[in-house]
């Protein structure tokens, strides 16, 4: 599995994670979801890298924003592009989680569209090429 066309799921509700995941391989990449962030942060320390990591702030024992200081403290994960998705909608949570390193937030419950506009941004580029989703 190539991790240029991986993204990762960090999210606690496994309906959510299967929505995600759905819509991540609509767009035409691999989807990894993780149900807490001790075991994303375990493989990311194994060496393994997605293209990208999607983080729920609200979970249980390690919150996403947690996880999301604990990647930005160490060099080589400084630049994994990381994108938040949570309920939180306030500003007080967008501008920590951007403060914090994220390139992007997005709200649950999320589009398909929104989803793959952002990742666009982030990725900085079309969808692969096997993707099944129509504009």
């Amino acid at each position: 599995m190539s991790e240029y066309d991986l993204i990762w799921s960090v999210d606690d509700d496994e309906e959510m994670s299967q929505a995600i995941g759905m819509m991540i391989k609509l767009l035409g990449f691999k989807f990894r979801s993780f149900d807490g962030a001790r075991l994303a942060a375990r493989a990311l320390l194994q060496g393994e890298r997605p293209a990208l990591l999607l983080l729920d702030i609200n979970m249980p024992e390690v919150s996403g924003l947690e996880l999301l200081e604990f990647i930005r403290s160490r060099p080589a994960l400084k630049k994994l592009p990381i994108l938040m998705l949570s309920a939180n909608a306030t500003d007080t949570d967008i501008d920590l989680a951007m403060h914090t390193g994220a390139q992007g937030y997005l709200t649950k419950p999320v589009s398909l569209d929104e989803l793959e506009r952002e990742l666009r941004s982030v990725l900085g580029y079309s969808r692969p090429a096997n993707a099944v989703h129509e504009t």
